[in-house]
């Protein structure tokens, strides 16, 4: 073994009760793919929205995983991701019932193990899409190491960043996902429900990549940098 391999942090920790289906399917998940030049419609994106029990990030569960697909340009319908991470006995608390999730749903969860594993099948090597995406990249990264040792690789963009990068005009910087839908004129079938959440991020996201093409952004790398760099302006004018 050379340094550098022994530098680079392991993938997967290792961790008791993993069935050897359970570990052959987490040893057969993908490499995560970086961002690069290619154009925005060529990329494929997984949209990703969990609901939680509350918004300590350290302390909170994530409930449910919604997620849809954004593939040639286009929300992929036939590409959709919903499950809720809840056992049977798991007890009903305030955030579950505002979230629509009773008893009837906590019955049918998915044990974390494999709703996680079948999460990330489903996410592949693409990166990710969210609302407010640091959130949900810390809950559902933490939910993988706990429940499978796997560290969470994948690159995030948020969309909540992306929106008031191009539309400064808006002054929505510190808006929700109700402010930019409302603003586009977009209308969520159902709020506080993952997969309806994720399908409306996924709308806003491809009326953002179509902006994004008219301002010289038309690649996940190129997107990244101007965000990095409106990220930094924003923290030079708060002081």
């Amino acid at each position: 073994m050379n340094l550098f391999q022994w530098l680079k942090p392991p993938r997967r920790n290792k961790v008791p009760d993993l069935t050897p289906e359970q570990l052959r399917r987490l040893d057969g998940l993908p490499n995560p793919s970086v961002f690069d030049e290619k154009p925005l419609r060529r990329q494929r994106w997984v949209v990703l929205d969990l609901e939680t029990s509350g918004l300590n990030m350290n302390r909170d569960e994530v409930l449910s995983i919604g997620a849809v697909v954004i593939e040639d340009g286009a929300i992929d319908l036939g590409q959709q991701f919903e499950r809720t991470l809840l056992r049977p006995d798991h007890k009903l608390s305030p955030s579950v019932l505002i979230h629509g999730l009773g008893p009837s749903a906590i019955a049918a969860g998915s044990e974390p193990v494999d709703a996680l594993l079948d999460f990330m099948e489903f996410v592949g090597s693409s990166p990710l899409l969210a609302f407010h995406a640091p959130f949900d990249q810390h809950m559902i990264g933490r939910a993988l190491k706990e429940s499978l040792g796997y560290r969470l690789q994948h690159p995030f963009l948020d969309v909540a960043e992306i929106a008031p990068l191009l539309f400064p005009q808006a002054c929505l910087r510190q808006a929700g996902l109700d402010d930019w839908t409302g603003f586009f004129g977009l209308h969520a079938e159902e709020r506080h429900h993952a997969s309806a959440d994720a399908l409306v991020t996924a709308e806003l996201a491809l009326i953002l990549f179509s902006h994004a093409r008219r301002q010289d952004m038309d690649s996940p790398a190129r997107l990244e940098q101007c965000l990095a760099k409106w990220r930094r302006r924003q923290q030079s004018h708060s002081f």
